[in-house]
């Protein structure tokens, strides 16, 4: 029978426990929120939780697990995966960082025109209402984002977006379930929500990508970069060129004709009979 950790972590735990070069797997085993405590959340923030986060929290108050491997003599953590608390489960706004009433906010570094036919980004005003959800290991966040309703409240179905180091938005899920197998499947290796963006993964990203790739992919998740950590060389182009006929084929000679019957000893060279010494 399966555990609980296995059953939490949908068996991502016993596949990073039996995988060659991963010497440690840890799991931070978290008691359910306390369902009153998710009401006072709500309240607080005006703001319902979707019913799949809320389960999750009435399941375990948060998620943390991470995975190391052994280089040398020295053990490195390499996979982080993380959910806040509840209580964790913190607002970013436009509010400023300094206490002078002049002072620049997060609202006044979104100036970038939104592309036509794309999803449109969250905002740092009042038009969105952003949650932390993960904080990445400081390469980003990801936010839980309610986005303002036709009614001008808080949509109840909110999305899940990356905030990169840089302030820019990119869509990752319609909902929490979505993202939690995103998670899981990417076995929390280091800046993978960054395979979800335009200019892709680091160079030092790609090289755990190549050493412990995902569970499980959607290619058509992903953007069509040529720079991503997905080999997309094909051979069939690749060896095309080698494989062209030109266009004027040369033609083999015929075959000689084999000596008829009955005249053995005639020269097939010409007419006459063969030359005697």
């Amino acid at each position: 029978m399966a555990s609980y950790t296995e059953k939490l972590t949908l068996g991502i735990s016993k596949i990073l426990e039996s995988s060659p070069g991963i010497s440690e797997v840890k799991f931070d085993e978290r008691a359910p929120a306390e369902r009153h405590l998710i009401v006072s959340w709500e309240q607080r923030n005006s703001c319902f939780l979707p019913d799949d986060l809320k389960n999750f929290y009435l399941m375990t108050d948060g998620f943390l697990m991470s995975w190391s491997v052994k280089l040398d003599d020295s053990t490195v953590q390499v996979g982080s995966m993380v959910i806040n608390s509840n209580s964790d489960l913190l607002r970013l706004g436009g509010s400023s960082v300094y206490a002078l009433p002049n002072a620049p906010t997060l609202a006044d570094l979104e100036d970038e025109p939104e592309e036509e036919g794309c999803l449109e980004q969250p905002h740092f005003d009042s038009r969105n209402v952003i949650f932390e959800l993960d904080p990445c290991s400081s390469n980003g966040k990801v936010c839980l984002v309610y986005k303002t309703s036709e009614s001008g409240g808080a949509a109840s179905d909110p999305e899940i977006w990356f905030l990169d180091r840089a302030l820019y938005w990119h869509f990752l899920t319609h909902n929490f379930t979505s993202y939690y197998r995103l998670l899981l499947s990417h076995l929390g290796l280091p800046q993978w929500q960054y395979a979800f963006t335009s200019y892709g993964l680091s160079p030092q990203a790609k090289q755990w990508f190549n050493t412990y790739r995902p569970i499980t992919f959607e290619a058509t998740a992903v953007p069509e970069e040529p720079d991503t950590f997905m080999n997309k060389l094909d051979p069939n182009r690749i060896f095309k060129s080698k494989n062209k006929t030109p266009q004027t084929k040369r033609k083999l000679p015929p075959a000689p004709a084999p000596p008829q019957k009955g005249n053995p000893g005639r020269n097939p060279l010409g007419s006459g009979n063969p030359t005697r010494k």
